[in-house]
């Protein structure tokens, strides 16, 4: 079977601590939550929190027209232009191949933007069709991310709806380096978003898995730490560029990092509990498919959404497959848990971080819940590793499992 070599060669994303990556390393650096209290949701009875990761100062140039996007909600809009930021990165924007065949896009979120979907609730409870239009169900649509950055750029490839909640940006990711390396595709845009709903945070309140210390930001969420009391939402997007190896050297592209392995698998146990028996094979798997041993890891982007047993069943499952001697840590302690944006977020943070040498540490991990296993937490300061490889995991709702290697490139 073809296998061919794939390639980043552009990235941009929006997220709660910056919204390109000197903002966000920034943040990082100066271990800067981007979580805060939302007053705006104390109107809604019985929602206990009221925490979130916001986007700032997202603005569009004038060129992003009514005309040309009537069909799209936020988590559209938050994608599409990451997308376009990309494509500039990766010196794409406006070149042939968007639009010749050979590129296509895999993207996606948990849901549509949700005030189109209260559009259609309302017409339910109303018996009235009120404000809905033609373009209400495509911004509502699970695949309207994916359908909107495909046609704003023209892309005529394939393209791939990758809305599996937290692992839709890294499933994304996944099945493009798939599309390319097996020769379905020679680019592919790829990622995930998310909007910020208070509906979102519901649903995780339902499971008394929300944070809700209020009046403390700063202070939550706390991945594997003892004195969590649940994630936060956020919201943002990212994009990765993949291309074909030998095509982007020979148009003299920057490169990133080699997209070297990817996994997926499910739980088949439960739809909302964690396994860590399947996460550990998730990992297994990628490092097989990237044909390098545990050992050969040098550090583990943990998906750390600071739930009890997510924490506590992720540690396990990295403790079987890399022992206590790799490190790790948790984008999520910075910008919540970004749902379909966080496995994208979370792999640009990781290829950025593994050029430049540095690890940001665990925001908040001040005591290690003594049920989550012994690994090597970053804390404090962070840390200067040289990594050669690293790893990106996410867990899903619906017991979908991601796992991403990343090699670093020597130009």
């Amino acid at each position: 079977m073809l296998s061919r070599r794939v390639v980043v060669t552009g990235m941009a994303g929006f997220s709660p601590i910056g919204n390109d990556w000197e903002q966000i390393r920034a943040s990082l650096l100066a271990k800067k939550s981007g979580i805060r209290y939302l007053p705006e949701w104390e109107k809604y009875n019985g929602l206990l929190t009221r925490l979130g990761g916001p986007v700032q100062d997202f603005n569009l140039p004038a060129h992003y027209t009514r005309k040309n996007t009537r069909s799209m909600g936020r988590v559209s809009l938050l994608a599409t232009r990451a997308t376009e930021l990309a494509l500039i990165d990766a010196g794409l924007l406006g070149d042939p191949v968007i639009s010749g065949g050979r590129t296509g896009v895999a993207y996606g979120s948990s849901v549509g933007s949700t005030p189109a979907i209260a559009d259609f609730g309302k017409m339910l409870l109303n018996h009235d069709i009120g404000n809905l239009n033609a373009t209400t169900y495509l911004k509502m649509m699970g695949h309207t991310s994916v359908a909107n950055v495909a046609l704003f750029f023209q892309v005529r490839g394939r393209v791939i709806p990758s809305v599996s909640a937290c692992t839709s940006g890294s499933m994304g990711i996944g099945y493009a380096y798939e599309a390319i390396k097996f020769g379905l595709q020679d680019v592919m845009l790829a990622g995930g978003g998310e909007e910020l709903c208070p509906t979102e945070a519901a649903t995780f309140d339902a499971l008394y898995a929300t944070s809700t210390r209020n009046h403390e930001p700063n202070l939550t969420p706390r991945p594997f730490d003892r004195d969590r009391d649940g994630l936060v939402i956020g919201e943002g997007s990212c994009t990765l560029i993949l291309e074909e190896l030998s095509r982007a050297q020979a148009r003299g592209a920057r490169i990133y990092a080699e997209l070297t392995g990817f996994a997926t698998n499910a739980d088949g146990s439960h739809i909302t509990q964690p396994n860590a028996d399947t996460m550990q094979v998730v990992m297994r798997l990628a490092l097989q498919d990237a044909a390098i041993a545990p050992a050969d890891i040098a550090y583990i982007s943990a998906h750390g959404t600071a739930t009890e047993q997510g924490d506590i069943a992720e540690s396990h499952a990295t403790a079987a497959v890399f022992g206590d001697k790799t490190p790790i840590s948790s984008l999520k302690s910075y910008t919540g848990h970004t749902l379909g944006a966080c496995g994208a977020l979370e792999a640009m943070t990781t290829i950025q971080m593994m050029r430049e040498g540095w690890f940001h540490p665990t925001l908040n991990l001040d005591n290690l819940d003594s049920r989550c296993a012994e690994l090597d937490y970053l804390t404090g300061d962070g840390r200067n590793i040289s990594a050669e490889h690293v790893m990106s995991n996410n867990f899903a709702f619906g017991g979908v499992n991601t796992s991403l290697v990343f090699r670093r490139w020597e130009s």
